[in-house]
């Protein structure tokens, strides 16, 4: 029972040190985040913090992970909740959007800004992200195309097949790029403000 209890405090210790990681992240100046600074906010020596992370780097690898699946065990729900392709997209994005302007600091490690002179396989580990998140957005476009081409109707002469490619780039352009202002704007420019206006423009 002793031992369960240690792990458990452990793993208690763990978490609060990823949200006082988050909390510091979220200061509108973006300094950078030390060890030391982090330590002293949770009222620990950074001794402590290595006895649950053998590095910075592993810090912010679990707020990644935090990150990956947050967002992924949204995107799953509206994918198996919601059959309708555009309606896939539209939720898509506005997941996206949503989770930036709940959470600032992760904000923060998704445009890569937190991870400046960090360990350079932070940046790789949210490129991927980014790409996973491309690729869901390309399922959605062609689950949309497919339905318009069933809508049409089997008299109608069915449009050339499209590389969904393309705009699921440019949609993804357009979540980062609301990141970018949220988090340059010192949290001030919500990522969702507007967004209803904007997206009937990109996901038509």
């Amino acid at each position: 029972m002793a031992e369960t209890r240690e792990r458990l405090k452990r793993g208690e210790r763990r978490l609060q040190i990823l949200q006082v990681l988050a909390q510091m992240l979220e200061t509108p100046a973006g300094e950078k985040i030390t060890t030391a600074a982090l330590a002293a906010r949770i009222d620990v020596s950074e001794a402590a913090l290595y006895r649950h992370f053998a590095s910075k780097a592993q810090m912010f690898e679990g707020l990644i992970e935090f990150i990956e699946s947050s967002i992924f065990g949204v995107a799953n729900k509206i994918t198996a909740d919601e059959d309708n392709g555009l309606k896939q997209l539209h939720a898509m994005v506005n997941m996206l959007l949503g989770f930036a302007e709940t959470n600032p600091g992760m904000t923060r490690v998704l445009i890569g800004d937190a991870l400046v002179n960090e360990n350079d396989r932070l940046q790789a580990r949210i490129n991927q992200l980014l790409d996973r998140i491309e690729a869901t957005l390309k399922q959605c476009l062609r689950l949309a195309a497919t339905q318009a081409t069933e809508a049409a109707g089997e008299g109608a002469k069915p449009p050339e097949p499209a590389d969904p490619g393309p705009q699921a780039n440019l949609i993804l352009c357009y979540v980062v790029g609301r990141w970018h202002q949220f988090a340059k704007s010192g949290f001030k420019k919500k990522p969702t403000e507007g967004a209803d206006k904007q997206l009937p423009l990109l996901l038509t």
